[in-house]
């Protein structure tokens, strides 16, 4: 039955550089939005009956061992929980390319410079002693751990995450920030260096700079003023996307006197949109198969890449795509599922048709991230013609 609505599908939308994935049960008898919320949940007490355990063990040894890394952490819980759950603020030392004392001790350093209204204030020591301790490859992936270990142990709200950090710290929100932008409700860089990094990815994610003014070592002070200037125009021809704020702190230096801690409650105004209408997505050097709802095969990882797509109501639009092949993901959030779907690109239908609700998909989607709140329930494979 598969095979048979698989090709009725493309017959229906010849010429077609579009796939939809296969529906989860007979044409007959289709997977409503109440039997995906209860597949969901499903998934997330097999997931919890089995990971739960192992996790508070880590939680309780405070570090993280990801292969041969191990990330020592701290965390302090502020205020009462809210009904939808706890913020979680990560929150990034300085340091660098130094003996590990002056990093353990810029890490104890961390903890005491901020204080949430609300959340889990976690505070992580860095795996390393090197200069880009922040925004190395592994980062990533431990930081996902940290995000999974306190929704499950601390019910922390995977809506409410925000990312933060100091000088070596700063650098690391820099980079982070917009590669894991769609794990992210809100960032603030303090102090850092982008280096080679640049906003595009930026767009569905509030982002705050606080520099000194006198802060001129490695040009500090000069990119934050350029990082003004560029989220400003990128704001005004989108005027949707690209919230920020970006304060430099005349007269200061390096360290500017606590004045930074306002990025907190500025952060905590925020909530992620899994689902946004536009997604700019630029890959780092360090790629990622998602990002919000768009994915990509491991054939088509590209440091740099950039994919730009627009959905309005059941209409995506391609803008801009560096790779052949793409997915877009969708969910009952985001589309009518009983009807049509288009996919244009430069004036072109690549696909056009209804989609199914697929159990491969959902279990897909959780499976990557363990995330109730980020599960696309069908996909569209998209391939740009003339690639």
């Amino acid at each position: 039955m598969t095979k048979t609505l698989f090709i009725a599908c493309l017959v229906a939308v010849l010429p077609v550089t579009a796939l939809a994935t296969s529906p989860l049960e007979s044409p007959a008898k289709t997977f409503t939005v109440e039997q995906v919320d209860s597949y969901v949940e499903s998934l997330w007490k097999n997931y919890v009956a089995a990971e739960v355990e192992l996790r508070k063990q880590e939680n309780d040894r405070r570090e993280i061992k990801l292969g041969e890394r191990t990330m020592p952490f701290w965390y302090k819980v502020f205020g009462e929980k809210p009904a939808g759950g706890r913020s979680l603020f990560i929150s990034m030392h300085g340091g660098g390319s130094a003996p590990a004392s002056l990093n353990d001790n810029q890490y104890k350093n961390q903890q005491k410079l901020y204080e949430p209204e609300e959340g889990v204030y976690f505070v992580p020591r860095a795996p390393t002693n090197t200069w880009n301790l922040w925004h190395e490859a592994h980062i990533d992936d431990f930081f996902e751990r940290v995000i999974e270990n306190m929704v499950l142990l601390e019910d922390v709200n995977p809506n409410r995450v925000y990312i933060m950090g100091y000088s070596a710290g700063g650098d690391g929100v820099f980079q982070l920030a917009p590669r894991m932008a769609d794990r992210l409700a809100a960032a603030a860089m303090m102090a850092g260096h982008p280096n080679e990094t640049t906003p595009d990815g930026l767009r569905n994610l509030p982002f705050t700079i606080h520099m000194g003014g006198r802060d001129g070592s490695f040009n500090r002070n000069k990119k934050a003023a350029e990082w003004k200037t560029m989220l400003a125009d990128l704001n005004k021809q989108d005027p949707q996307g690209y919230t920020h704020e970006v304060t430099i702190h005349e007269g200061l230096g390096h360290w500017v006197n606590r004045k930074d801690a306002v990025a907190v409650p500025w952060m905590a105004k925020f909530t992620r949109n899994i689902s946004p209408q536009l997604v700019v997505w630029k890959q780092d050097d360090r790629t990622h198969n998602r990002f919000y709802w768009l994915a990509v095969s491991d054939e088509q990882l590209k440091p740099r890449a950039v994919i730009r797509v627009r959905h309005d109501g059941q209409a995506f639009e391609v803008l801009h795509s560096d790779v052949s092949e793409f997915f877009i993901r969708v969910s009952d959030q985001m589309i009518d599922f009983d009807q049509e779907v288009i996919v244009k690109y430069n004036d072109q239908t690549l696909f056009r048709g209804q989609l199914t609700r697929s159990k491969a998909t959902i279990q897909k989607t959780f499976d990557e991230r363990h995330d109730r709140t980020a599960v696309f329930s069908a996909e569209i494979q998209v391939k740009i013609p003339g690639e």
